[in-house]
């Protein structure tokens, strides 16, 4: 017997999609903004193996020589991304989701066991509710550091106004270093997100979207009643 159950609501559907482009944005532009003064490189015993970014990736890109643009397009789009993160947290503390979110003791042990299930090497998944041991742990992690992408950059962007999110940052520098790292793990769990989209299928992605999903349940027994033997 199918049944249609609510899954996703409408506040954390918007915050989603909404997020998805402004993210996006933001990590284009600051690409731009980097360009300016692109320091960060892998270097031992002074040979450099990676350099981010290559000559060739930013010109692939279209990325050189393009600053104030970049400068535009991320300090208007942080407005964005920071009020839609704020009405993001507000509303799962407010309406409880946090309980479905918050990572529990048990969560990061059976994280483990989650993706040796994804990587097909453990049969049984452990059990879950509406989000499995892993997603409570990269949700969770997402807004913390989404938290501290809005603090490094405030301190990036005004450090004489804001010097005391400088020296919370450990300084201006150490600022840009935690800015530029946070950048790099929304790409890896970009990645990360439509692999398991992929691989969990169209159903759960649709109910991404309409907020609801077909689930299979067992019909309820049918309780027979007793009948007089002789029916008038």
């Amino acid at each position: 017997m199918k049944q249609i159950k609510e899954k996703h609501s409408l506040a954390m559907r918007w915050c989603h999609w909404v997020n998805f482009p402004v993210l996006t944005i933001m990590i284009w532009s600051g690409m731009l903004i980097y360009w300016g003064d692109d320091e960060y490189k892998f270097t031992l015993f002074g040979h450099t193996f990676f350099k981010f970014f290559p000559d060739w990736f930013n010109t692939f890109f279209n990325i050189p020589r393009r600053l104030s643009e970049g400068m535009a397009w991320h300090f208007l789009f942080m407005w964005f991304f920071i009020l839609n993160g704020i009405f993001y947290v507000a509303y799962t503390l407010i309406s409880g989701e946090w309980r479905e979110l918050a990572p529990q003791k048990k969560s990061f042990k059976e994280a483990w066991l989650v993706l040796l299930h994804d990587l097909h090497i453990r049969k049984m998944a452990p059990p879950q509710n509406k989000y499995n041991a892993a997603q409570r742990i990269a949700y969770t992690a997402i807004i913390i550091m989404g938290i501290g992408s809005a603090i490094t950059g405030v301190a990036i962007y005004k450090p004489v106004q804001f010097y005391y999110l400088v020296w919370l940052c450990g300084g201006y520098h150490f600022a840009r270093i935690i800015h530029f790292v946070l950048t790099l793990g929304y790409v890896f769990f970009f990645v990360i997100h439509i692999v398991q989209v992929f691989l969990a299928g169209w159903k759960n992605f649709s109910s991404a979207i309409t907020g609801f999903e077909v689930v299979e349940t067992k019909p309820a027994p049918i309780i027979e009643k007793k009948h007089d033997e002789e029916k008038s």
